[in-house]
């Protein structure tokens, strides 16, 4: 008896389920006309639209805000500027570098790599070729300053 409801159960739910499915489809008009464009919109490619702003003004331009070093340096970082810095967010200012030192582009960094590279850094900065670096040859390491843009002469 219990398996003759049940039976009896599963098949109205699968009878509504088909029902649901088959009424759903979409049926889509095959070489259906677009619909037509009211014949005020349409203008030809040599005029241009007249207005009159009368005593309309548009918005304030936005003001530039001076952020100090510090905020900059975290804007640098925080890609989407929620003020949060994500973990991805502070790894991927390094994926340059990182690419840089994979010489085979597998993503994954061996220490021959990297060694490779140190070393060869190491010999462009050792002038003398003594296997030392000396203050002055170690400087030369050192990021290069940013170029200054010339002030605006609007």
């Amino acid at each position: 008896m219990r398996q003759a409801v049940l039976g009896v159960f599963v098949g109205l739910i699968l009878a509504g389920v088909g029902v649901f499915w088959w009424q759903g489809r979409a049926q889509i008009e095959t070489y259906a006309p677009p619909p037509p464009e009211p014949l005020e919109t349409i203008a030809t490619p040599d005029e241009l639209p007249l207005t009159d702003p009368g005593d309309l003004l548009g918005p304030a331009p936005p003001e530039a805000s001076e952020l100090t070093r510090e905020e900059r340096r975290f804007f640098r970082y925080d890609r989407n500027r929620d003020r949060i810095i994500t973990r991805n967010e502070m790894l991927s200012s390094r994926s340059d570098g990182f690419r840089k030192l994979d010489v085979d582009g597998n993503n994954l960094l061996t220490f021959e790599e990297w060694a490779v590279t140190t070393a060869e850094r190491f010999d462009e900065m050792d002038e003398d070729a003594n296997a030392r670096l000396t203050p002055a040859e170690f400087a030369t390491s050192a990021p290069k300053p940013r170029a200054k843009k010339p002030a605006c002469r609007c």
